[in-house]
């Protein structure tokens, strides 16, 4: 029994005066960073090493591939002379929409027991609304639908869209004879009419930014011109027309009428040949006379 709290006491102390067996350890403070275009984006980076006062800091960039930001003591790509190193924390200047993504932090601690340690860091760049781009045609026939688009791509988060008419904004319910898409920005018509002619224009916004509207523009209602309705309407005669003429000769095939009027014509054609000559009994006198 005291055999075995000797050994307990003995392991207990050697525990104590022995070196703890640490590896690199990684992490960020702030793992999700969003900050506005052309500002200053600081990705955290923190680590511990065991033994190792000089380990080796990388940073990298998933994408379709990955890719280097920072390697080599020295930056590289779109990174050179627009981003630094404190420790092991990136700053990027002057940020863009292409600089959003997923960042890896890697230290590598060559003397610690476990070398390599690593942690991700994710960059959002807001980027307030653009001017949109508006499709609005000059003119278009009464009793037509009508698509109005508008879109910005630049936005992000994505704008929603809302449209002006005469500078009034539109909003549509179950009785204006159009309807509005906010988040794909098309305003539809199902079919057009005269009060709907007017200066169209489309606004962007997104929560980073100001809204932004495109140039409104000129859309007219306009009639039939008179030669174009006698035409479409001299163009659906001729072809109802077609169409009764086939319909008729179907249902004269099917009843058999154009073949019996065929048999009739060709039995008038037909001319049966001449019956033989018969003989006179009563001219026919004997002659001679025949003994057996």
């Amino acid at each position: 029994m005291k055999t075995m709290k000797m050994l307990a006491l003995l392991l207990l102390i050697t525990l104590l005066h022995s070196p703890a067996c640490l590896s690199v350890t990684v992490s960020s403070s702030k793992p999700k960073v969003e900050v506005h275009e052309h500002t200053d984006a600081v990705l955290s980076c923190e680590f511990k090493t065991e033994k190792d006062q000089n380990p080796r800091i990388e940073w990298k960039k998933k994408g379709k591939g990955v890719t280097f930001v920072y390697f080599d003591h020295k930056f590289t790509g779109s990174y050179t002379g627009r981003a630094k190193i404190e420790g092991a924390t990136l700053t990027i200047h002057s940020v863009t929409q292409k600089d959003s993504g997923e960042y890896r932090c890697e230290v590598t601690a060559s003397e610690d027991h476990v070398n390599l340690g690593e942690t991700t860091v994710t960059l959002n760049v807001l980027v307030p609304p653009h001017v949109p781009s508006c499709e609005v045609p000059s003119s278009v026939f009464v009793g037509l639908g009508l698509d109005l688009l508008c879109k910005d791509k630049l936005s992000v988060p994505p704008a929603t869209y809302q449209w002006y008419k005469d500078n009034k904004a539109l909003t549509a319910t179950a009785d204006t004879p159009y309807s509005i898409d906010t988040h794909k920005g098309t305003l539809n018509f199902k079919s057009v009419s005269k009060a709907d002619t007017g200066m169209y224009r489309c606004e962007s916004s997104n929560s980073v930014g100001a809204p932004k509207s495109c140039v409104a523009q000129q859309l007219k209602v306009i009639d039939y011109p008179l030669n174009m309705t006698i035409l479409i309407a001299g163009a659906v005669g001729f072809l109802t027309l077609i169409i009764f003429c086939c319909v008729c000769v179907c249902v004269c095939r099917r009843r058999g009428c154009c073949k019996k009027g065929k048999k009739t014509k060709n039995a008038k054609s037909y001319n049966p040949p001449p019956p033989p000559p018969t003989r006179n009994l009563k001219k026919y006198k004997q002659t001679q006379s025949f003994m057996i």
